[in-house]
This record gives structure tokens, C-alpha cells and sequence, in this order.
């Protein structure tokens, strides 16, 4: 179990979910929540009680709105952290993070940064299925490629655990992998498809787009936030026999490597300024 106080993380991260929920509200955004967060929402009217993590998703053209305007539109404690504006960020989507806390995931998957939400694009899809299945291995491989370009090579020692990272990052660059990600994600134009979703979700997860993105109210700790309408196939498609609750060896944590949620990260001793793109001028 993680040696943090969770409920504490919870409340750090309705925090940031209410907030953006503001924005979205107010720019006219379409987001949902997705996957154990609308799982959480669900099945326990807000968290899921050991999870400590929130996602959301947005359709590609409203993520690619916020991936411009989001330090004029989120106050500034919060900070949307994606490739486009952090080009050592190692993720695939972006994250919405809190400026005034400390979080650092893994530490062989070293990013100093805060506590967060997780931000997905939705993509549209092929309608031709043999087409959708190579997009989604596609992604899957440059996906697992970029973790092994980011990862300690020498995580498990300095033996043949190593080669794997060691030549990935011979054969690739995080940028021409973020770049091409970025192209199969954008590859089937919004709207021209009835399927829609998450490619970090793989083939066995695309949806119609009349499940996966037609949005909501939805009650999440006793506010009201934009959700999946029509969640049963999505959950059922998601998780199969989505009520029941998992037993507790199943009951996975991120189990973070360091967090400290009264600390701002730029307090900490790691950090560097010539390498923060949201450095305050």
C-alpha cells in the first residue's frame, strides 16, 4: 500500500479536477472523465477508495485547444504539462499539474514535477478494423519505445536488462517519437469516423463514438463534472463485470516515489530552471 495519505491526494486532485472543470465551463471545452475515474464515479460516487490517480479525456480538436491557450485560461498554480510545450516530457498525452506540490512518479522514470491529473486525446479511428488494429500497434510500439528511451537503462543492473533501453535509445530520439505518436493520433480526421477514443486504451478498447463521446453530468464527490453519458458499454468494455469490486491483491497503486503535496516542486533540490518551460519570468 503507499505510504502516502491518499484521501489527502484526493483532495489535492478534486482540486484541480473542480478547477478545470471551471475552465472547460467557461471556454466552452468538451472533456469526460474516463476510465477508474468514471469507473470511481460510478461504483463509489467519487474515488475509487485505493486509486490514486484521476483521468480525463477530451476530443483531439478541444485537447489541442488547451494545449494552446492553457497558461492564459488555468490559474496559475496550475500548469498543463505535454510535449508540445516540454519537449523532455516523456509522455504520450498531457497532464494538468499542481505548481505547489512535488510529485516524482518513478524513479527510474525520473520527471520532477506535482501532483496531477491525467489529460487523454481522444482520436478518431478507422472504420476499417485490419486498419484500426495496425494504428493501434503502431502506437502501442512507438509507446513502449519511448518508455525505454526515457527509462534508467540500468534500472535492473548493468547486464542484459540494459541492451533493450540501451539500444532503443540508439535507434530513437523521444522527439521522433513523440512526432509520430502525434501523427497517428491526428492521422483520421475528427468527426469522419463513428469511432472515437483513447489509443493508449489498444485496439480491444475502440468504441463508437456515440459511447465515447457523448458527455454528461455525472455526480463525483458531490460535484457535478462532465462525464461519459452512456457508461455502461463503455465500463463493461473497459472493465467487464464493472461492479464488482476487485479483491485486495488486485487493488493496485501507482505507489509513488516521492510526493510531498505542501511543498511546491521548484522548492526542490533536483530542480532546474534552465529546464523549466514554466519557469515565472
Amino acid at each position: 500500500m503507499a505510504n502516502y495519505d491518499v484521501e489527502k491526494l484526493h483532495a489535492k486532485l478534486l482540486d484541480i479536477l473542480l478547477e478545470f472543470d471551471r475552465v472547460a465551463r467557461e471556454h466552452n471545452l468538451q472533456y469526460c472523465i474516463c476510465g477508474g475515474t468514471m469507473l470511481g464515479a460510478v461504483r463509489h460516487g467519487g474515488f475509487i477508495p485505493w486509486d490514486d490517480d484521476l483521468d480525463i479525456s477530451m476530443p483531439l480538436p478541444d485537447y489541442e485547444r488547451l494545449v494552446a491557450h492553457s497558461r492564459e485560461w488555468l490559474p496559475g498554480y496550475l500548469e498543463f504539462i505535454c510535449y508540445e510545450n516540454d519537449k523532455r516530457y516523456p509522455l504520450p498525452f498531457g497532464k494538468i499539474q499542481d505548481a505547489r506540490t512535488t510529485l516524482i512518479e518513478r524513479r527510474h522514470l525520473y520527471y520532477l514535477g506535482g501532483c496531477y491529473i491525467d489529460v487523454f486525446p481522444f482520436g478518431a479511428f478507422a472504420g476499417n478494423p485490419v486498419t484500426r488494429w495496425l494504428k493501434c500497434a503502431r502506437y502501442d510500439y512507438l509507446r513502449k519505445c519511448m518508455y525505454f528511451v526515457h527509462r534508467d537503462p540500468y534500472k535492473h543492473g548493468r547486464g542484459p536488462s540494459s541492451w533493450i533501453p540501451l539500444l532503443m535509445r540508439r535507434l530513437y530520439s523521444l522527439d521522433y517519437l513523440q512526432r509520430h505518436i502525434s501523427r497517428i493520433i491526428k492521422s483520421v480526421p475528427w468527426g469522419t469516423t463513428p469511432y472515437a477514443g483513447s489509443y493508449t486504451d489498444s485496439f480491444k478498447k475502440v468504441m463508437p463514438r456515440e459511447v465515447t463521446c457523448t458527455f454528461g453530468p455525472v455526480m463525483f464527490c458531490g460535484h457535478e463534472v462532465s462525464g461519459i453519458k452512456n457508461y455502461d458499454p463503455y465500463l463493461k468494455t473497459m472493465y467487464g463485470d464493472y461492479m464488482q469490486v476487485p479483491p485486495p491483491e488486485k487493488q493496485i497503486q501507482h505507489n509513488f516515489h516521492y510526493i510531498d503535496m505542501d511543498r511546491p516542486y521548484r522548492e526542490h533540490p533536483d530542480y532546474n530552471p534552465e529546464e523549466d518551460p514554466f519557469r515565472p519570468k
